[in-house]
């Protein structure tokens, strides 16, 4: 029998806007936002003035509120927020990726000591319920390997070099425009926000809790003509992969690198703001999902998801971690990787590869198709202007 829930609202941007009208449309869920606490107090809004609050704790010490709602940007004032409502006995609906990514081991003992749920499944790719899937699905070992494009904001513009023949930079700004980047893109382009996602991923496909500082991360700053007409050349696509896989050792290797798509692979059709991933497993070998993964919509119904959840007491279990699971991150990977880099550099590719299969020179720039390690992927991209790209 599903529960009454009494919902405190953090943050009213955007999606917040998008889950109240949203629950407004879902009058079957027991739910209402009792309050709404913003930081901006003279802003027009279109809803009723009694509703909001500026003082936190107006929501975090209210006894009749069993649910808080974090939708805030500022990672650590939503840390704040969230183990503060943990410990007073509210269960909690985030949809911040890097808070979760950077306090993952805290918020599991948050849980633990507290006994309230946490659910994020809107962090990761918005309306695509993959958090649920590995919780519920894949709650065993067979899973093999995940990966996907996670980030609809590099997918749009990489969506855009490629259909529309858009430089990076004037792709970037079509995305800018129409709200899917960010005036400082930074945190999607560098590939932060999808390694983010991983780390939440990596918990509840593998058991492992992983730091950021631990996974590489290259993003799509810096793409090039030569790769886009090498892309073009080949009938690849473009996309920014976070990909996590079990190794012969049973050891996890993750990382978040640009690659070549193949039209074969099911991700070479994932477009715009779309997110898409595929698992494998052992006997089922691949599934894939595919949905929007950015707007205030698609994210605002995982919210709604996991707050209707919440109504029948639904918790994280964890499966994966609970298991003694004993998977570690991998040291040794050696992947097949593009780099392009400016000829005048006169960079020693041998220094970083440990073979190099092919290698293109011209009177500007040059590349190089080879096997490196990825520790060498990121000591080569620390110390060079290059641009990499997986090869498969």
């Amino acid at each position: 029998m599903r529960k009454q829930l009494n919902i405190g609202l953090f943050g009213f941007g955007c999606v917040g806007y998008g889950l109240y009208e949203v629950l407004l449309k879902t009058p079957s869920l027991k739910g209402n936002i009792k309050k709404i606490c913003v930081k901006t107090r003279n802003k027009t809004r279109p809803i009723s003035s009694n509703l909001f609050t500026y003082d936190k704790d107006d929501i975090l010490n209210d006894e009749t509120i069993n649910v808080v709602v974090e939708l805030i940007d500022d990672p650590d004032a939503a840390f704040q927020i969230v183990s503060q409502a943990m410990k007073n006995g509210k269960a909690v609906v985030t949809a911040n990726k890097k808070m979760i990514a950077e306090h993952m081991q805290e918020l599991l003992a948050l849980q633990e000591l507290y006994k309230v749920p946490l659910l994020y499944e809107a962090s990761c790719c918005a309306s695509i319920p993959i958090i649920r899937n590995l919780e519920e699905y894949y709650d065993n070992d067979l899973l093999e390997s995940i990966e996907g494009v996670v980030n609809g904001s590099t997918n749009y513009i990489l969506t855009k070099t490629a259909q529309d023949n858009l430089s990076y930079e004037d792709a970037l700004h079509q995305a800018q425009e129409k709200g899917f980047a960010e005036s400082n893109p930074s945190l999607d382009t560098g590939g932060f926000d999808a390694k983010y996602k991983l780390l939440i991923l990596l918990t509840h496909a593998f058991g492992l809790v992983v730091k950021p500082n631990e996974i590489l991360n290259l993003g799509i700053e810096g793409l090039g003509p030569l790769e886009l007409r090498f892309a073009k050349e080949k009938g690849f696509k473009i996309k920014l992969i976070a990909q996590a896989y079990k190794m012969e050792n049973e050891q996890i290797a993750a990382y978040v690198l640009p690659k070549f798509i193949p039209i074969s692979d099911k991700l070479f059709q994932v477009e715009d703001e779309y997110n898409g991933i595929i698992t494998k497993t052992a006997f089922a070998e691949t599934q894939f999902f595919m949905g929007k993964g950015a707007g205030a919509y698609p994210t605002a119904s995982a919210v709604l998801s996991d707050i209707s959840a919440l109504a029948y007491d639904y918790k994280y279990e964890y499966k994966k971690l609970n298991q003694h699971n004993q998977s570690k991150l991998a040291s040794e990977i050696i992947l097949k990787l593009f780099t392009r880099y400016d000829k005048s550099n006169q960079i020693n590719m041998e220094d970083y590869f440990e073979s190099i299969s092919e290698q293109y020179i011209n009177s500007h720039q040059s590349y190089v198709i080879g096997f490196i390690t990825l520790e060498n992927i990121a000591k080569m991209n620390i110390e060079q202007d290059v641009f990499s790209l997986l090869m498969e």
